[in-house]
């Protein structure tokens, strides 16, 4: 019989397909507005994808000595306390699922706006949405295998599109010549630099954030401790380099000025080298990209809902699974309609946003954190081929302290979003001892 175990390529374009959402197509704008020059705005770029190596070399060694589904649950269970668990991971849940609903929304209005126009009624833009989730739902039921293959074919069609929008550094007639009205260097106090670098550093770290979710398929994946920390290593060159040479693309054909007010840039590159139909065509591959990214979730998530049940924090049920197509039928389908839940909600996506960069933020440092006391805890593993960072611990203590930063610049900027999702955190955690704490959860995995 063929396993349906995960190998080095599919789990590859999990990890890409799970980073590169929506984020390279649109927060380009909010990076460069953010930005009070070009210098600092590569600067964010290339700085977030070193943290994001860190970040991935991290988790790469924590999915290594902990490979279990749903591990970035089970992970914070063994590690902390069942009550941060279940906290952090039901916000993040939430989160994740609005941040699905805000994204297949977005894809159906770039659809919407070529196939009816810019004027589309928001109810055929939420009808679409939720037929994108409902689709691949249906994907994710017939077998991890399936799932997996799907994931891989959208995710070249993603990446095509953007070696297409960096064949545009080779049209210099598209290039944007006007001149730039950017502070110089010379004109910017420190301070001023450090601030507009960290509101820059906070659209940027949510394009590279996803690839830590790669750590929840854990038995998934044939031979984890090896193809785990490949994959992710590999995952995240291949998106460091294709970020900052689309960035490029961008600051050439658009220009940097524009691009603080162009919503659109990457429609925008291809319509300067092959005109309104190429940029109407690339829209549609916009609503696949989205796709790959709402296939990849929903491989992901529902897999920290089977975990949870399986420590007892949540109910029983969501443990039912197919063992023969490996796929978590209980969980898939309440994580799937919370998704279509929320699209009714997608009118406050902005908002939605900034409280999922915020949650996100303070779980990278947590979960990244785990990495210390997992070293103690497993230690009787050095030397039996899981995967070992050298340079240790400089590369979680690089990620931890740029999410802090990231944590603190959103607190700076907005304050009552950051409360908000402070407050979600301390009562979900009430909630656990009021409820759960009162019984013994199921033992973790030693």
């Amino acid at each position: 019989m063929k396993s349906n175990k995960l190998e080095l390529f599919p789990v590859t374009m999990i990890v890409i397909g799970l980073v590169i959402g929506m984020g390279i197509f649109r927060t380009a704008k909010d990076a460069a507005s953010a930005a009070l020059n070009p210098t600092i705005y590569f600067s964010a770029w290339a700085i977030g994808g070193l943290i994001a190596l860190c970040g991935a070399l991290t988790y790469a060694e924590i999915g290594s000595r902990y490979p279990v589904t749903g591990g970035y649950y089970k992970i914070f269970s063994y590690a902390f306390h069942p009550s941060i668990a279940f906290a952090l991971n039901c916000g993040i849940l939430i989160s994740n699922a609005a941040s699905i609903s805000g994204v297949a929304l977005i894809g159906a209005g770039y659809i919407t706006k070529v196939l009816i126009g810019p004027d589309a009624a928001n109810w055929i833009k939420v009808g679409i949405a939720m037929v994108a989730i409902i689709l691949f739902y249906g994907v994710n039921m017939l077998g991890l295998r399936m799932s997996a293959r799907t994931q891989s074919v959208l995710m070249l069609i993603k990446i095509g599109m953007i070696v297409l929008l960096i064949m545009g550094l080779f049209f210099p007639a598209a290039y944007d010549h006007t001149p730039s009205a950017a502070i110089q260097n010379s004109e910017i106090s420190w301070q001023q630099w450090i601030s507009s670098f960290g509101v820059c550093l906070i659209a940027v770290s949510f394009t590279y954030g996803g690839y830590q979710q790669t750590i929840n398929f854990g038995n998934d994946v044939k031979e984890p401790s090896k193809n785990i920390p490949r994959a992710i290593f590999i995952g995240i060159a291949v998106i460091i380099l294709l970020y900052m040479v689309v960035n490029i693309a961008y600051y050439k054909i658009v220009g940097f000025d524009n691009m603080k007010t162009t919503g659109e840039i990457a429609s925008v590159v291809i319509g300067k080298m092959f005109g309104q139909n190429g940029a109407n065509a690339f829209s549609l591959l916009l609503f696949l990209s989205v796709l790959a990214y709402v296939n990849g979730s929903l491989l992901s998530n529902p897999r920290v809902m089977f975990a949870m049940s399986e420590d007892g924090v949540l109910p029983s049920f969501l443990k039912r699974k197919s063992e023969k197509k490996e796929v978590l039928v209980a969980s898939l389908t309440v994580f799937s309609l919370i998704c279509v839940i929320v699209l009714f909600f997608a009118d406050t996506f902005e908002k939605i946003l900034s409280f999922s960069i915020f949650l996100d933020s303070f779980g990278m440092c947590t979960s990244a954190a785990t990495i210390f006391m997992l070293r103690k805890k497993t230690k009787h593993l050095d030397g039996t081929g899981v995967y070992k960072m050298k340079l240790f611990p400089l590369q979680p203590l690089v990620f931890i302290a740029a999410y802090v930063f990231v944590c603190i610049n959103i607190i700076l900027n907005t304050p009552y979003i950051a409360l908000t999702g402070a407050c979600v955190l301390i009562g979900l955690m009430l909630l656990y001892f009021l409820t759960i704490g009162r019984r013994k959860p199921a033992n973790i995995q030693s």
